[in-house]
């Protein structure tokens, strides 16, 4: 039997296509390759897929039954395979109304495209026919396809399988129409599965055949859905189980003995199903929800239909191991799978370039379930700091790229599930609904979903909607921030009592781009009653600013007289005030007049000002002072980012301000972490339990003393007794990375102490915990250590990224190893989300023209399709580190000012 392999690599025991067939398929196949999208002279509508795992070998065969709509005249069957083998002898055609079955005569592929190319001899009939394929494969150990993960069951190690599809691996399951467009009923059989097994895909279990210790499974059929949300589990679970009001039977599996760590998921997806059903006045669309809990997951979670997949620190919540923040990430994390059941499932993007419409809704509406749940977590103010600070700080690059990005080739999707996709999406839809109202807002998405329920739509689909439910000029207002690239920065200043204001594109580069886009503009003046909105495209005047003072006694106070624009930061842009103005807010903040929003947003604009060359450091860090008694946990947050930023950019430009600098930081944080303390209080609020954690890790950091003590202390303390009341998980990781301050070389002890946590835990958060901290150190020999650890067998491959986490004394000792380990690196990520996360967290902390030099060789002959964009976007930030470095060394008064502030009590 000849076999034809669909993959470039051969598999072992694997035969291959003889001579004379290769030729022949590069005949047939020559006139596909190189086509970004696949040809639709036949369109599928329903598969029969029947797959056999063998979870011991790690392969699988299967064969698969395709109903397709042949709408041209054609003898060529075009579609998508990768890493399969192929048996030719099976691929057949044949008519409903005719008994001839038409087998093909050529089978080809376009590898570099993973398009195989069917060729018939005559040309298939126009309608409905059924093409039928068999094929093998490899339960791979990548993370995407069809692949294994490994779990323990009684001490010993076994294989479970899983599927991750999205966005373009379905077709190394089986052959398919892998596009998004392309929607079509599913029917899943599993053929001798051990009978113990659990079996899970995205419809009920229709039937079981028992025979002997296997068993046969079959699924019943699904709507219309893409394939890339197609999905299977197969392995050893518990599970709990709930149900909505209107019956919807949802679950959470996990590891055997982990069932209780589900029950938190497990409440929050019941809770957030009933509220997506109110807001989007649609059902869930499904019989049943499966979430499960995979110990390899490259992603933090899958939305696949009815069966969503996670990492275990995305659905499993401990009491007595997990952290606040783990807690709340469950709760988004679940949030946001769930609205894809409806954005991206019900209703998906026709063509990757519209990622953002599931990305940038689902995460945009996590934010709203969550808030509904949870409204003493102030979920918006924290979604500055999470979602919109962090897509402001990459669409800074020149190398970012438009919400809407243009997508040729499927090499190129995995690296648009980015920040702009995900965070500048949700963040312009966010400013969007503000402008246009929340109930027309709410009211125009059901009526889109609505419209293009069980089909597939664009951008503008959203927009037409929108526009009919609100009167206003969406689409003309919304392809400003979708189509370009970046964001303004709005220069104010007043002048004879005249406001002007003026945007031009902000880079961090220093320059000014050639963007222009329509804002919905806010600003209030002295209070937030005196507020106004008006939509502005290059530049405002707002003439007699008097006049705009709910009490005109304000505008002659100094205390009361402040002017902020883009009121609580709903905008998607930053502004940079004149000198008189900037000074005015920071009395503002330093007196609680300004909104926990405003305080992180003035904040962050500041910190990015700095870093682009247009406020110089000295400023920043006289501005920072302002924020000594800031208590609020997002505040806190950014503050903590800024000042770990800014204390590697002094280390490189002036390293000997860095002990005043250290001071100066510590003093900031000591007020929060005298109110906070080391111990939980009776009653306190989520929030500030995150800030524990936080202000302690950042002391840590910092080398305060006190801090270095005490955390060492509970630390001992835990290694002598795990469930020691004096290390709460909130405070875990300020410990560890405590304990990591005085490690070096020949005082191994907490390092050799931290990886028997590792060891002895079976709990995937403290696991992180411990990987965020070994690498923590100065020493340079237990950073590569560490490093290598996060590499070694002990470590699963995709929690290594968070052993990248070094200080700035680890930086080119991860730049060594990461080159000295790039081949076996891109052997296991291979192109993905992983691999570029190794890229820039190893590449952008870099401060150097040298160093750009340096990597920019080092890739030339290594870069990759998957990965050219995060590479271009990580060498740019090196360069405006070292432009930033270079401004810093040229600061007269920076030593100064420096001086004053470390000496300044708190």
């Amino acid at each position: 039997m000849e076999v034809l392999q669909v993959h470039k690599q051969r598999k072992p025991g694997a035969s291959t296509s003889s001579d004379s067939s290769q030729s022949s398929r590069e005949a047939t196949s020559s006139q596909f390759k190189g086509q970004p999208r696949l040809p639709k002279f036949a369109v599928p509508k329903r598969y029969d897929i029947h797959l056999k795992p063998d979870l011991k070998a790690c392969k699988f065969s299967g064969s698969v039954s395709i109903e397709l709509d042949i709408v041209a005249d054609t003898r060529f069957i075009v579609l998508n395979a990768a890493h399969l083998s192929i048996n030719p002898a099976s691929v057949s055609f044949n008519h409903p109304d005719s008994s001839k079955v038409l087998q093909a005569t050529k089978v080809g592929v376009v590898e570099a495209d993973e398009i195989l190319v069917l060729d018939f001899a005559e040309t298939l009939p126009k309608g409905m026919g059924l093409l039928s394929i068999r094929f093998d494969g490899v339960l791979n150990d990548q993370m995407k396809g069809f692949y294994t993960s490994i779990y323990e069951h009684n001490g010993e190690k076994k294989n479970m399988a899983v599927t991750q599809f999205e966005p373009a691996y379905a077709r190394q399951c089986f052959p398919c129409w892998d596009e998004p467009a392309f929607k079509a009923k599913f029917k899943i059989t599993l053929l001798d599965v051990p009978s113990e097994l659990v079996t899970l895909s995205n419809m009920p279990v229709m039937e079981k055949k028992e025979n002997g210790h296997l068993k046969t499974v079959y699924f019943e059929e699904s709507p219309l859905m893409s394939t890339y949300l197609v999905a299977v589990v197969i392995g050893l679970f518990d599970y709990i189980e709930a149900h909505t009001l209107n019956g919807i039977k949802v679950r959470v599996y996990c590891q055997v003995g982990k069932s209780n760590q589900g029950k938190f998921a497990l409440d929050v997806a019941v809770k957030t199903l009933e509220y997506y059903k109110d807001y989007f006045d649609m059902p869930y669309p499904l019989s049943k929800l499966d979430m499960v809990a995979i110990p390899d997951f490259a992603f933090g979670a899958m939305e696949n239909f009815g069966l969503v997949t996670y990492r275990e620190t995305a659905l499993l919540y401990d009491d007595q191991h997990s952290a606040a923040a783990n807690k709340q990430r469950v709760a988004t994390v679940v949030a946001h799978e769930l609205a894809h059941q409806w954005f991206g499932n019900l209703v998906t993007m026709e063509w990757w370039t519209d990622l953002w419409l599931n990305e940038g809704f689902a995460t945009w509406v996590s934010y709203l379930a969550n808030d509904k749940l949870f409204p003493e977590w102030k979920v918006w103010t924290q979604f500055l700091d999470h979602e919109c600070s962090e897509g402001l700080r990459l669409d800074g690059l020149a190398e970012s790229h438009p919400i809407e990005v243009e997508v040729n080739h499927a090499s190129e999707i995995q690296e648009i599930f980015d920040t702009i996709s995900y965070r500048k999406g949700a963040s312009v839809i966010r400013m969007l609904r503000d402008y246009v109202g929340g109930q027309k807002f709410q009211n125009s998405l059901a009526s889109y979903i609505k419209r293009h329920a069980w089909s597939n739509a664009k951008t503008e689909d959203l927009w037409t909607a929108l526009k009919e439910g609100c009167d206003e000029p969406v689409n003309k207002i919304m392809n400003s921030w979708t189509k370009q690239k970046g964001y303004p920065v709005v220069s104010v200043k007043m002048k004879n009592q005249k406001l002007e204001i003026e945007q031009s594109q902000f880079l961090y580069s220093g320059s000014h781009g050639k963007g222009q886009w329509i804002i919905p503009m806010t600003l209030c003046c002295g209070d937030y009653e005196s507020r106004k909105s008006f939509l502005m495209e290059k530049k405002a005047e707002i003439h007699d600013i008097k006049g705009f003072f709910s009490d005109t006694d304000k505008s002659s106070d100094p205390a009361r007289s402040w002017i902020k624009l883009n009121v609580d930061q709903i905008g998607f842009f930053r502004v940079k005030y004149d000198e008189a103005l900037g000074a005015k807010l920071r009395y503002a903040i330093e007196n609680k007049y300004l909104s926990i929003t405003d305080r992180l947003g003035i904040l962050d604009d500041s910190f990015a000002l700095c870093m682009a060359r247009q406020m110089s450091l000295a400023s920043l860090l006289t501005f920072l002072g302002a924020y000594q008694e800031e208590l609020e946990h997002t505040v806190l947050s950014n503050l903590i980012k800024i000042t770990d930023k800014v204390g590697r950019v002094v280390a490189d430009a002036k390293p000997e301000l860095m002990n005043y600098i250290k001071q100066f930081f510590i003093g900031l944080f000591l007020y929060s972490a005298e109110k906070l303390g080391w111990d939980p209080k009776q009653g306190e609020s989520h929030l500030d339990a995150m800030s524990r954690g936080d202000v302690f890790t950042a002391l840590a950091m910092l080398g305060h003393e006190e801090t270095l003590i005490e955390g060492t202390r509970r630390f001992h303390a835990f290694l002598e007794n795990r469930n020691t009341p004096l290390l709460h998980p909130d405070i875990r990781k300020a410990a560890y990375v405590a304990v990591m301050q005085k490690v070096n070389t020949t005082n191994r002890t907490g390092f050799e102490s931290l990886l028997r946590v590792y060891r002895e835990t079976d709990q995937s958060q403290e696991k992180v915990r411990v990987l965020g901290s070994l690498a923590s150190c100065p020493d340079q020999g237990i950073i590569l250590e560490a490093l290598n650890f996060a590499l070694s067998a002990e470590v699963r491959s995709q929690d290594a990224v968070f052993g990248l986490a070094v200080s700035k004394e680890g930086r080119e000792v991860a730049w060594k190893w990461f080159k000295d380990n790039w081949d076996p690196i891109w052997k296991t990520y291979g192109s993905g989300n992983l691999v570029t996360r190794f890229v820039s967290s190893v590449v952008s902390p870099f401060a150097s023209s040298e160093k750009v030099k340096e990597v920019k060789e080092f890739f030339t002959s290594r870069t990759k399709p998957s990965m050219a964009r995060t590479l271009k976007q990580s060498i740019e930030q090196v360069e405006i580190n070292a432009k930033w470095v270079q401004s810093i060394k040229n600061e007269k008064q920076l030593t100064e000012t420096v001086n004053k502030l470390a000496i300044r009590k708190y």
